[in-house]
């Protein structure tokens, strides 16, 4: 009984897996994407406009300027990737967060706490580059979809272990909370992260800006960072010193890129 219920959330995962399978652009990675994009769009724009009302805008002329014309350039040539994209890009003043995002539909934000690792131009398209990939990637949506598998299959196990011994059941359904945390979120998690740079170091390189500064950036951003860090398998990101290892794998293709589109 256990093992029938055990493999029904695997089989309907192979069958979602066709059905709804996506490939990435530039990387060719193939994804799982259940939700719709249109409502995943209409609900980050619901968020957004939300956002604005409730946080504080920057009104430094500089730093809107920045992100306008960065953020400008690299929509452009990721136009093919996101061609039904609402732009729209926003300075939140948080001097004390050095943090950006984006959001499907073409919605990128950046507090100001970011310009002090993000001096130049460069630095900032390495950013936007980042977060906009997110989006064109649809990682979003990924990991909504992982999510629902993940909670089908829970339900299922749950259902499956009703005529065994309570504590076996608590073991059991801690087992597969850890399992596919570890084993499936988390590694994903921190692909995307790694993808988003690869992707990200693309369109910054096509839109005219050099990507060396990828590695200063992640640097100043690495030492950022104060208290404990767990280990990466524990982690969403990857660890400091393989995100650096493998943007500077990437560096020839991008920086050659970059020469060709400047």
């Amino acid at each position: 009984m256990l093992l029938r219920f055990v493999c029904m959330p695997l089989l309907l995962g192979i069958l979602l897996w066709f059905s709804g399978c996506r490939t990435v652009p530039h990387t060719g990675r193939s994804a799982l994407h259940l939700v719709p994009t249109e409502r995943l769009t209409s609900m980050a724009s619901i968020q957004f406009e939300r956002l604005k009302r409730e946080a504080p805008i920057s009104r430094d002329a500089n730093y809107n300027a920045m992100l306008r014309r960065v953020g400008e350039r690299i929509a452009y040539v990721a136009a093919p990737d996101m061609p039904n994209a609402q732009w729209e890009f926003v300075v939140f003043d948080d001097p004390g967060r050095v943090n950006a995002f984006a959001m499907p539909g073409g919605k990128v934000a950046v507090y100001t706490g970011i310009f002090k690792v993000a001096k130049t131009e460069n630095d900032l398209a390495v950013v936007v580059g980042h977060e906009i990939a997110h989006v064109s990637a649809g990682h979003g949506n990924e990991r909504v979809s992982q999510q629902l598998l993940a909670a089908g299959g829970a339900m299922a196990l749950h259902v499956g272990m009703e005529d065994i011994d309570s504590s076996d059941q608590q073991m059991l359904a801690a087992a597969y909370g850890a399992g596919t945390t570890i084993g499936l979120i988390l590694p994903y998690s921190r692909k995307h992260e790694n993808e988003a740079d690869e992707i990200g170091l693309i369109y910054a390189a096509k839109a005219g800006y050099d990507p060396r500064a990828a590695v200063g950036f992640w640097e100043r951003m690495e030492a950022q960072k104060t208290g404990f860090s767990p280990p990466e398998f524990l982690s969403t990101h990857p660890s400091d010193s393989n995100r650096l290892d493998k943007i500077n794998a990437l560096m020839p293709k991008a920086y050659e890129i970059y020469k060709n589109h400047k």
